[in-house]
């Protein structure tokens, strides 16, 4: 497939066939890719936690649901495989912190956004793309903030790293495209400026 039908054909889709799981060697080929993204000073501050099992899935659904199950949540869980993307910030802070980059008190002050979130969301961007190249659907959401706790300790993820999001992973099923597409896409005159935002 063209890279740019990847693109125009990517899609968060919230629906999959049970029935079919992804290969856990297809799920390597497309984190194979996704660990290509650029990272600020090649310091790779992103790792993946993948839930490709009942069990793992289960133990997610639990400690990240809130209340009963909607169409969106219910669709969610019929996707086989969960890939959670997790930054590093203290990756960042010590790499520079290394003579080749020299800030040598680890100020998060010097940074001007959050590099370790912002490295791993283009990580996930990759592993969305790679999943449409390879014939799959996919979606990325969040973590509830209140649910962080209980998802860190019921996978043992360690307390250095911070859940940037998730990606499901797995064969579409027929599902309700967002009411929010109505909103249609903005026109590139409405986003884009060349040399200043003056008139």
């Amino acid at each position: 497939m063209e890279f740019v039908d990847v693109v125009r054909n990517r899609r968060m889709v919230r629906s999959y066939d049970p029935a079919r799981p992804v290969p856990r060697a297809t799920t390597e080929n497309l984190l194979n890719l996704a660990i290509r993204a650029p990272s600020a000073g090649h310091t790779q501050g992103r790792e993946f936690l993948v839930l490709d099992d009942i069990t793992s899935r289960d133990i997610f659904w639990s400690v990240t649901g809130d209340g009963p199950a909607d169409s969106w949540l219910t669709g969610m869980r019929s996707a086989p495989t969960l890939v959670l993307c997790l930054s590093d910030k203290s990756a960042y802070l010590d790499r520079y912190a290394e003579p080749d980059k020299g800030w040598t008190d680890r100020a998060e002050a010097r940074w001007p956004v959050p590099y370790w979130d912002v490295d791993t969301g283009m990580a996930a961007m990759i592993l969305l793309l790679a999943a449409e190249d390879a014939g799959l659907a996919a979606c990325f959401f969040g973590v509830p903030p209140e649910r962080r706790d209980a998802l860190f300790t019921a996978f043992a993820i360690p307390d250095r790293l911070s859940a940037v999001g998730v990606v499901s992973l797995g064969h579409g099923a027929p599902d309700r495209r967002s009411p929010s597409l109505r909103r249609g896409r903005r026109p590139l005159a409405e986003v884009v400026r060349y040399g200043s935002f003056r008139g």
